[in-house]
């Protein structure tokens, strides 16, 4: 019985701090103007300090970018980003991501990421109304230093590619986590 009791308040824990996270989350949403300079110098800088990065984007149809997610928790954790979708060096949308997780976990960090979409049949699943959860739709590559060295203009076979930069602070741990991106309508 104190099994069944133990996974009932994690859960419930849980619960409560995704509607926290997620509550707050809307709240402090920025405008579009803020989000865009933000996704701007983030790309800048990717650009200038990844030149791998530089040159899946000067490929993909699109790239999505969330210059700013913060995670953090202790056993129950959560994160949360906003970002853009850029085609041809224009906005074309705004989104969110959001995770939970539970585990072995403490610790708070910052970093920030970008989805480079190589296709137009990689963009279908972004589209969904109700969201993108990670790990569904498109095969996603995460692109680090290693498949960095070996990438080159013929190589970019894959849909997506997932390039994690500007990580700041520690998270440590162990833990089973959701991710799901979502289209959002910031204010003017």
């Amino acid at each position: 019985m104190k099994e069944k009791t133990k996974t009932l308040v994690i859960v419930l824990a849980l619960t409560i701090f995704l509607a926290g996270v997620t509550a707050s989350a809307a709240v402090l949403v920025p405008s579009k103007a803020e989000i865009n300079r933000d996704v701007t110098a983030a790309l800048e800088q990717l650009y200038a300090s990844n030149p791998t990065a530089k040159v899946i984007g000067e490929k993909a149809v699109a790239v999505l970018v969330f210059p700013s997610i913060t995670k953090g928790g202790f056993i129950v954790g959560g994160q949360y980003g906003v970002g853009a979708l850029r085609k041809a060096g224009k906005t074309v949308g705004y989104f969110n991501t959001v995770a939970g997780s539970w585990g072995l976990q403490a610790g708070i960090q910052k970093y920030g990421y970008a989805l480079f979409f190589m296709n137009k049949n990689a963009m279908v699943t972004l589209k969904n109304r109700k969201g993108w959860e990670l790990g569904t739709g498109p095969s996603i590559v995460i692109v680090d230093e290693g498949l960095a060295k070996s990438l080159t203009t013929t190589t970019l076979k894959d849909d997506v590619y997932a390039v994690i930069f500007d990580q700041k602070g520690l998270m440590a741990g162990i833990g089973i986590q959701g991710s799901k991106i979502s289209r959002i309508h910031p204010d003017k």
